[in-house]
């Protein structure tokens, strides 16, 4: 191990769950740097910047050690794939890669639940535009900032969900590419981020007109 830096993983399975959001936050940035934080005694948080200036989270049975380290995923990724047992070697720490603050894990509440299906179609569509009007950097702006869904709590609570956060989801297969009619997706708001929880993990977007990262 490098220093005492490890991951005690769960469970099998939950070495297959971190395995499988590494491969997805590879192929949307195949420099991606993730963070992972203790949540509890028996949990951790992987978080990943997702290329479309949302972050990507999922909370896997597991302990960190330090509480919270920065690694590469490929490195973390080829090294989960060659351990033996459940403790991982995440590699030297890249904290300086990471800028910007994580959202809290706690001081959301519930705007409004929406389909599923909904994402996805959005998601199609919105890469068929891509695929049309697109360049070598990826989606137009224009596109990435539109905002497509607009969900609220009935009285005053209101939040706008915009591509990004839609290509995120579904880039990180965080749905179902053929969701059953009554899967959903559960909105929550906070002051600073708009949640958005799905089966297999959840994303977070900035509410304030500030990027998410500096450069």
């Amino acid at each position: 191990m490098t220093g005492e830096r490890q991951i005690l993983i769960g469970s099998p399975s939950a070495t297959a769950d971190l395995g499988t959001f590494l491969t997805r936050a590879l192929r949307l940035d195949d420099a991606a740097v993730v963070r992972i934080t203790n949540r509890g005694p028996k949990h951790f948080t992987i978080w990943s910047r997702t290329g479309f200036d949302v972050l990507a989270a999922r909370t896997i049975p597991g302990r960190s050690t330090p509480a919270d380290l920065v690694a590469a995923a490929e490195h973390l990724l080829h090294n989960l794939r060659g351990a033996h047992g459940l403790t991982v070697d995440p590699g030297y720490s890249l904290d300086s890669a990471w800028q910007g603050a994580l959202p809290p894990h706690d001081g959301f509440t519930h705007i409004d639940d929406i389909p599923a299906s909904r994402i996805i179609a959005l998601a199609e569509q919105g890469q068929a535009v891509a695929r049309e009007h697109g360049s070598s950097q990826g989606p137009p702006v224009s596109l990435l900032d539109q905002e497509v869904i607009t969900v609220t709590d009935g009285a005053d609570v209101t939040a706008a969900i915009t591509m990004r956060s839609v290509f995120a989801v579904a880039g990180m297969g965080f749905v179902p590419r053929a969701p059953s009619e009554d899967e959903r997706v559960r909105v929550r708001h906070h002051p600073a981020w708009t949640r958005i929880d799905a089966r297999y993990g959840s994303i977070y977007a900035r509410r304030a007109s500030m990027p998410l990262f500096t450069r």
